[in-house]
């Protein structure tokens, strides 16, 4: 595609530009009725499954006008993922996708590659998290990005970093908690290491990724900086949250290893099963705290005993010290021990399903739980934004559609200016 098109203005890549049409600035806007502080803030998504996309999706709830870009052969699996079906759709995908319009652009085309690059060229934030050296592949290095777009911060996510020697193994959150050290210390002694019900290396990476980026626009925006490439792994990601593990083991030799459902020496902080069945966490391990359970059991003469008075006399008889508590929660309901341990100031809560929490008023009190709709299941509740900002709350943003490019018109056309002669020519050849 090259020289005059007709209708439009040729660009020297050859893509048709509109010529009445004016790339739009979104700083101070508010899209779709969604502000907060980061309205302004322009984010192209190049990721899929819940790394990458979950940061991104933290961003729109925050204001920010997020681009998803997909493969028009190989769109985000996430419409799919998952054990559960409503309405014969997957319920991750509006949780993951709201927020964010959708491009369908397929790199390994050049054509497509030069579009992407322009879109990156208006963009303060890109996200992706592919296989390390994918981008590289597609003639889309950091490098090459910077120089289109030099403010551009460049956040990628992927198993085991853009470097080291592990760079090119594909890398998944179960995998990444067993390697990054998490996995080992989960779960009972002698018993195989379990894991969370949830992907806690994607999740946990993303909110790395997240931290990255607010970094990198600090330090460009308010301190004169520039754009630059974060580097989020998912096992270093899991490796972050050891605590004091690592100098536990230089110093001493101690490899910390799965404790069950409390921590070693920690007392007491465990959970305790109540007369109802159900199961409630004290956490009680400090000696002001212990002595106020100790007079909300009915016995504060345990406070003052030798073996539980201080910190490391509770560790010495971790076990004697749980079974007296567990004895006194086993006469009691669940929700007994959470009022009485309330009343006393001392931490403890029930161990919640997803049901116990849509019963609780707290989670709706705190927008936790946010009645939206999305275009295809209709009216659902959904997860509310985290944290809560006093001055430019977050808010949960309109779903996005079900359909990969759904957007590509307002995007590529709107924002980029293609008229639709061209549009429909890249569409007709695979590109969009």
């Amino acid at each position: 595609m090259q020289g005059d098109l007709g209708n439009g203005v040729a660009t020297p890549d050859g893509i048709r530009i509109d010529p009445d049409c004016v790339l739009e600035s979104t700083e101070g806007t508010q899209r779709d009725g969604v502000g907060g502080p980061l309205a302004g803030l322009r984010v192209i998504e190049l990721g899929s499954f819940i790394a990458g996309p979950f940061a991104t999706r933290a961003m729109a709830d925050f204001g920010a006008d997020v681009i998803k870009v997909e493969s028009p052969r190989a769109p985000d699996q996430m419409r799919h993922w998952g054990r559960h079906r409503y309405r014969d759709h997957a319920l991750w995908w509006p949780v993951q996708s709201r927020g964010k319009r959708l491009v369908t652009l397929d790199l390994a085309q050049e054509e497509g590659q030069r579009l992407l690059l322009r879109l990156l060229g208006e963009a303060d934030v890109f996200v992706e998290n592919l296989r390390p050296g994918t981008l590289e592949r597609w003639n889309l290095a950091p490098e090459r990005l910077l120089e289109v777009n030099p403010r551009l911060i460049v956040a990628r996510i992927s198993g085991y970093g853009q470097t080291g020697r592990y760079r090119d193994r594909g890398g998944f959150a179960a995998v990444a908690e067993a390697l990054g050290g998490l996995r080992h210390i989960n779960g009972y002694p002698d018993q195989p290491p379990p894991r969370a019900g949830i992907s806690l290396g994607d999740s946990l990476a993303s909110l790395f990724a997240l931290q990255g980026i607010l970094s990198a626009l600090w330090w460009r925006d308010a301190r004169g900086g520039e754009g630059q490439v974060i580097d989020v792994s998912l096992v270093e990601s899991c490796f972050a949250l050891l605590e004091s593990a690592v100098p536990e083991y230089d110093r001493l030799g101690v490899v910390r290893e799965p404790s069950g459902t409390g921590l070693a020496r920690l007392v007491p902080s465990n959970i305790f099963r109540c007369a109802d069945e159900r199961w409630v966490v004290i956490a009680a391990n400090a000696d002001n705290l212990f002595r106020r359970l100790a007079t909300a059991m009915g016995q504060p003469e345990l406070a003052d005993d030798a073996r539980y008075a201080t910190h490391d006399a509770r560790a010495d008889h971790q076990q004697e010290l749980e079974a007296l508590i567990a004895a006194w929660t086993g006469e009691r309901d669940a929700a007994e021990v959470d009022r009485l341990m309330a009343e006393a100031g001392v931490p403890c809560g029930p161990i919640y399903s997803l049901a116990d929490i849509f019963a609780d008023p707290y989670f709706r009190e705190r927008e936790l739980l946010v009645e939206t709709e999305d275009p295809e299941i209709g009216a659902y509740t959904a997860p509310g934004v985290v944290p809560k900002l006093s001055r430019t709350p977050g808010a949960v943003p309109p779903a996005a559609s079900w359909e990969p490019g759904h957007d590509n018109a307002a995007v590529l056309g709107e924002l980029l200016g293609l008229d639709e002669t061209t549009l429909a020519d890249l569409a007709e050849r695979g590109i969009t």
